[in-house]
């Protein structure tokens, strides 16, 4: 996918009245990300905890944007406990969904902007697009281009801010750090706006233009 397809995306989403949505996944384990901290040079804080068991959580998200309307973050986890049988990641069902929740939410046709992860790309996944096109819209992304998935700011904001540096006590309680932090981010959106403005894309209320790309 080029830039001018996804202004393309762009226009195509105002003659339908449909939002721009943005996907993308991170992911977290019991080992937080390192973040600066106000200790004192030369002597590392160090924090002991009674830390129980192993796992890791997955994070879908999918940032949806409409002229004149909210931004919103949509969002599904997935609990990889390291148990035997149990899946690591998502399977191609949990991104339909996904987008089948932003669909309901949303009440209105979906442009969806993501990368060319396996999952994406399977038949099954094909087949429920070009099933749904009546509302579903699927623009590929190139192979590596996190600076046009406005998603990637929200997995920065969650790893320098609730995830910087916590030391938690097993899973559970990293899931609801992570819920909690999605939640306050849903209530902000200033924020969403922010991570659009940093990818240099806008949103114009001209149908023409409804999916602005600097030069």
């Amino acid at each position: 996918m080029e830039e001018g397809d996804l202004a393309a995306g762009g226009r195509s989403a105002a003659a339908k009245g449909a939002w721009i949505c943005f996907e993308d996944e991170a992911g977290q384990g019991l080992r937080p990300p390192r973040a600066r901290t106000w200790g004192r040079r030369g002597q590392t804080p160090v924090v002991h905890i009674r830390a129980g068991g192993t796992g890791y959580v997955s994070i879908a998200g999918m940032l949806c944007y409409k002229p004149g309307q909210r931004s919103r973050l949509i969002y599904r986890l997935h609990l990889y406990r390291r148990r035997k049988g149990e899946s690591k990641s998502f399977a191609w069902t949990d991104y339909r969904d996904l987008l089948l929740q932003a669909h309901q939410q949303l009440g209105a046709p979906i442009i969806v902007v993501w990368d060319n992860l396996n999952r994406h790309l399977v038949p099954q996944m094909r087949a429920f697009i070009d099933e749904h096109e009546q509302w579903l819209t699927v623009y590929q992304l190139p192979s590596y281009a996190p600076d046009l998935n406005p998603t990637e700011g929200i997995w920065s904001l969650l790893k320098r801010g609730p995830l910087a540096n916590l030391a938690v006590a097993g899973l559970p309680q990293l899931v609801r750090i992570v819920k909690r932090s999605l939640k306050k981010i849903q209530y902000r959106p200033h924020l969403i706006d922010g991570c659009l403005i940093q990818t240099g894309l806008t949103l114009a209320h001209n149908p023409a233009e409804a999916l602005d790309i600097p030069n």
